[in-house]
């Protein structure tokens, strides 16, 4: 039975991320959390797809859509937004292909505060765009791509009033290391493989980190935890697992500069949370890649689509494109034996599906029109039961 506080609400009631691992992040102890109780997402076992049976891979895909903006970006723009809070500040600025945008917008929403977002014109999902212009954000398109954008914030923030909140803030990393802390709590252990979607690069190392902290004694750290560490070695309290995954990213064919091996000026995907050739966290990226013994793989739109349907078909979950390709790379990998059988991976998805309606729409089958008669659709019911 759930017991409640002196002041009503049940003590063990879900609060966020920051109350649940405030111990593990660079936040004054008195400070409130400006949460819209993000985090603890599902780790959900992928067990339709046929080549995961045959091969004796456990699957997971960890549903980041199901966080309160619908993708994992809320995860550290609660830290993010709770330390410009803490620091003072009146507003926040960022670029993005929609995902960062919708967060931001949101999070200061509820602290707030003003919100700037530059975007690429006409180069952002719809549902992305919505989010952003519903909680209230200043959106300024520019004709240009996201790198041009993040150019521009990093900028603005050094000569104006304002927290940048892209993934270039150390904060940011911070809330998002903890999807590893959830993933070997769920699974009750360290995954031997982590697929993830490869963008700006935030995410992989917000990752590696999480994962090295909970593998790592006081001041035991690797190259890509020290990255964002700050000085907060102490964070590194107490050690949890004794290994840690391989790191897998996943990029576009058209948006790859770490299969290029340099950064790109022009990149393009349908997959428009990944659309990015010049990534901030590029050496992070590569040290997580390098320490892990993982690698970097590209897929290309048609690939992706096709798992983004397969996931939705198959599983039931509605993944927006970018996510899709970290299960795609997956399982291409269990078919090459890359990730060999008996292996245990988790698959990030970084965003629900309907962040991008018209790709999903564009790739489904239309509605059938009949009359509004028993016999019509009784017809159509049939003929597609066959």
């Amino acid at each position: 039975m759930t017991s409640l506080a002196p002041d009503g609400p049940p003590r063990d009631r879900y609060t966020g991320l920051i109350d649940r691992y405030r111990d593990r992040l660079p936040l004054q102890r008195d400070t409130a959390a400006i949460s819209l109780g993000e985090g603890d997402t599902p780790l959900i076992p992928l067990s339709n797809i046929p080549i995961v049976r045959d091969r004796d891979v456990s699957l997971y895909a960890k549903y980041e859509g199901l966080n309160p903006t619908a993708s994992f970006k809320d995860r550290g723009m609660t830290v993010a937004v709770t330390k410009a809070i803490e620091d003072g500040s009146r507003a926040v600025i960022c670029a993005s292909t929609g995902n960062t945008s919708a967060s931001a917008a949101a999070y200061a929403a509820r602290a707030g505060m003003a919100a700037f977002v530059l975007i690429p014109e006409g180069k952002i999902a719809l549902g992305k765009l919505a989010q952003a212009m519903m909680h209230g954000a200043l959106v300024i398109q520019i004709k240009g791509n996201f790198d041009a954008g993040m150019a521009l914030v990093k900028k603005i923030a050094d000569e104006a009033p304002v927290t940048l909140v892209n993934s270039v803030n150390p904060y940011r990393i911070q809330g998002q290391k903890t999807a590893a802390f959830e993933i070997i709590e769920q699974l009750g252990g360290v995954p031997d493989f982590h697929c993830l979607p490869v963008g700006n690069a935030g995410n992989i190392t917000a990752h590696w980190i999480g994962y090295c902290e909970y593998s790592s004694a006081a001041g035991d750290h690797t190259t890509a935890a020290c990255a964002f560490c700050q000085g907060n070695c102490a964070l590194l309290a107490r050690k949890v697992v004794d290994h840690r995954p391989k790191m897998v990213g996943y990029q576009a064919t058209g948006a790859a500069p770490f299969l290029r091996g340099e950064l790109l000026d022009h990149p393009e995907t349908i997959a428009t949370a990944i659309r990015i050739g010049r990534p901030q966290s590029w050496e992070q990226a590569w040290s997580a890649s390098r320490e892990s013994h993982g690698w970097f793989d590209e897929l290309t739109d048609d690939e992706i689509l096709a798992a983004q349907k397969l996931l939705a078909r198959s599983e039931g979950i509605f993944c927006e494109p970018a996510s899709a390709i970290s299960v795609a790379g997956a399982l291409r990998d269990i078919e090459k034996g890359t990730i060999p059988p008996g292996s245990r991976v988790v698959c990030t998805l970084t965003g629900h599906g309907l962040k991008d309606p018209d790709t999903a729409i564009g790739q489904s089958t239309a509605p059938t029109t009949v009359e509004a008669e028993m016999a019509a659709v009784q017809r159509v019911i049939l003929e597609n039961m066959k």
